[in-house]
This record gives structure tokens, C-alpha cells and sequence, in this order.
């Protein structure tokens, strides 16, 4: 089955098993299935992990070393416990990515689908999409953040809205190539309405891309995420975040420089584990990208 091939529904345990096989034959894909579990459990069960409360001050206990008794992490100026503060700022980094991502699916999908099926529309919606890439994505979420203010929900809406454009693109591409398919072309002469055309046929077919852009998306949100957070654009003090956590370490990079280390790790290790996991999931979904990787050796 290729990827311009309509998936029947007695083929769906076939390709998923397909893609799990896949998935579990590349090692890179293991290595950030692997990362990314730990990251959504430690994101997910963050509340019952840390051993404090995340903005519970320790004044007699400023500036401890990592795997002191009582902090793993040791503690930053204040002496709030680095191991629960990053455990709560990876869990408020996931929430941010999962709502921008969504608002990036639930609007760019659909104008992406309008925009690859109908030409006249395209005009539009592209002109739009080329408009905003114009801005460099960080620039458009911090701008979209500075005028609606700090807080998980902004920042999540600011990210979202700068991450349409790309969704856009993608699910347009998409849809120009399906719709020339002949499934499609079989469903237009059996009289099929556009609606039916673009749920039933075109849409199912669509999903592993867009699937693959959502992980593409995730990274760029928890990064955007912290970087707003940083600026002061994103989560406010007191609520814990990995962004606020290197602004504040800053600081004191000459007198410690462990409170800033473990919310980099963090960081970079959610962003390596979803770019990981991205392109696995984009090699097991398209046998085009199999075959050509097959073809260089």
C-alpha cells in the first residue's frame, strides 16, 4: 500500500502494525519513544513526584548542591527545590504544547484542507499563510504574547496561532496531492459532495502528515514556550516554569550554575525526544521515505 492509497477500515490493524514494526526497527525512534515516556510521566504525575512543593521557599537552604540530602537537585537562591521545580516547569511546558498544537490543528487543518481542494480559496488562505511566514516564528509568538499577556493559556493560544501557518502548508500539500488520486476521482463520478469528499477520503489519508507536523510542532511550542516565559511574555511567577527557571539562574551563573543546568536538560531533552520520535514516525508513515532512504544505500 502506498501513501496516495485509500486506507480501508479491515487495513487498519495491518498498517498499524505496520508502523509499530517500523517504529520499533529504528533505533533513534526507540531512543525518543523512550525519552518522550519519561517526559509525559514525569510531566503527568509531576504533582505526586517532587518531593515539594514547587514554590516552597528553604531560606536556611540557598544554593545546594545537587544530590544533597532532602534536595536530589539541590536548590536555587531561594531555596526552592531544583528536582520539583522542573518537574512542575515540564509539566506546564507540555500543557502549552498540547494546546498550541491543537489550536494549530483545529485551524489549520480545515483552511488547509479548503485551500488545497478549492483553487479560488487558495488565493486567499496561501496569501495569508505567506504573510505570517514572513515573520519569523519567535518574533510572531512573542508579539502575539506581548499583547495578550502572560499566562499558560496566552502563551498556548500565542504559539498555536504562530504554528498555523505551517499546518496550513502541509495539509494543503496534502490535499492537492489526494485529491488528483484515484480514489477521489472515482468518488467524483459516484456524485459525491465536496463534504463527503474531504472527510471520508481525503482527510483519513492526510493524517499521517499531519501527525508528523504535530511532532514537529511540539518542540518549536515547548521551546517558544520557555523562551516567553524568559522574556517574562509567558507563565508569571510564582507558577513554576523551565523558562523562568533559566531566567532566574542567570543571575548567579557565577556562584552555581546548577539551577540553570537541569531546566536546559529538560528543555533539550522534550525537544530531542519529540524530533526523534518525528522523524521515526514520518519514515514508518510514508513508504516513499523508506524506499528513497533505501535507494542512498
Amino acid at each position: 500500500m502506498t501513501a496516495a492509497e485509500p486506507v480501508a477500515a479491515g487495513e487498519l490493524g495491518r498498517v498499524r502494525g505496520r508502523v509499530l514494526r517500523k517504529l520499533w526497527q529504528n533505533p533513534m525512534g526507540v531512543v525518543g519513544g523512550v525519552l518522550l515516556l519519561i517526559v509525559i510521566v514525569a510531566g503527568v504525575f509531576a504533582p505526586w513526584l517532587a518531593p515539594y512543593p514547587p514554590s516552597q521557599v528553604h531560606f536556611t537552604t540557598p544554593f545546594q548542591q545537587p544530590f544533597t540530602v532532602g534536595f536530589a537537585l539541590g536548590t536555587d537562591d531561594l531555596g526552592r527545590d531544583v528536582l520539583s521545580r522542573v518537574l512542575s516547569g515540564t509539566r506546564a511546558s507540555l500543557e502549552v504544547g498540547v494546546l498550541s498544537v491543537l489550536l494549530a490543528v483545529a485551524v489549520g487543518v480545515p483552511l488547509g484542507l479548503l485551500a488545497g481542494y478549492w483553487r479560488w480559496l487558495d488565493a486567499v488562505v496561501s496569501r495569508l499563510a505567506d504573510l505570517m511566514l514572513a515573520f519569523p516564528f519567535l518574533i510572531l509568538a512573542v508579539g502575539l504574547a506581548a499583547i495578550n499577556g502572560g499566562g499558560i493559556g496566552n502563551a498556548a493560544i500565542a504559539l498555536g496561532i504562530a504554528n498555523i501557518p505551517a499546518m496550513v502548508r502541509v495539509v494543503r500539500a496534502e490535499t492537492l496531492r489526494l485529491k488528483e488520486s484515484d480514489f477521489v476521482l472515482a468518488a467524483h463520478t459516484m456524485d459525491a459532495g465536496a463534504p463527503r469528499i474531504l472527510v471520508r477520503h481525503i482527510l483519513p489519508n492526510a493524517l499521517s502528515a499531519i501527525i508528523v507536523q504535530a511532532t514537529v510542532i511540539m518542540p518549536s511550542a515547548v521551546l517558544g514556550e520557555a523562551i516567553l516565559s524568559f522574556l517574562g511574555l509567558g507563565i508569571q511567577p510564582p507558577d513554576p516554569s523551565l523558562g523562568i527557571m533559566l531566567s532566574d539562574a542567570q543571575q548567579y551563573l557565577f556562584r552555581t550554575v546548577w539551577p540553570g543546568v537541569f531546566p536546559g536538560v529538560a528543555i533539550a531533552l522534550i525537544c530531542l525526544g519529540f524530533n526523534l520520535f518525528g522523524d521515526a514516525l514520518r519514515d514508518a508513515l510514508d513508504p516513499k521515505a523508506q524506499r528513497l532512504k533505501r535507494g542512498k544505500r
